[in-house]
């Protein structure tokens, strides 16, 4: 609910905190585990929904890898990386070399995965580089 106005909801966030969270004018690339309308419809009245760009759950996907599952809803790593280079004013061009090395990063990932039937080791037994010994930052 902290989403929502703190006059829509007694938890909700004022405007001035959200947009300092969200910005009031740059794109926003959300990545949610549940249905993306719920996002805009929490954010409907704020100043910046119309740049607000939400990846969630689809209702694509199968009895198939925890990481295709993902890829299959648009929410995998290298897709949230194309889009924030899509949506962010002149990273277009400037990360084209990047852009095309997710999508092709992407495509393999998807390929092992019909390959070998499990999720590429490279994806399913990465961890953040930086954790301690309980893998949290």
């Amino acid at each position: 609910m902290r989403l929502q106005s703190d006059t829509q909801h007694p938890h909700g966030l004022p405007d001035a905190e959200f947009d300092a969270i969200f910005t009031s004018g740059q794109p926003v690339v959300f990545a949610y585990h549940g249905y993306p309308a719920l996002i805009h419809r929490l954010t409907y009245s704020r100043t910046n929904h119309s740049n607000i760009h939400v990846r969630g759950f689809q209702e694509e996907g199968t009895t198939t890898t925890p990481f295709d599952v993902v890829m299959l809803n648009d929410l995998d790593r290298f897709h949230l990386v194309m889009d924030v280079i899509d949506r962010v004013p002149g990273l277009g061009e400037s990360a084209a070399p990047l852009r095309q090395r997710m999508s092709d990063e992407r495509l393999r990932a998807r390929a092992w995965t019909r390959d070998h039937g499990d999720d590429d080791p490279a994806i399913s037994g990465w961890s953040w580089p930086h954790a301690g010994a309980t893998g949290h930052v």
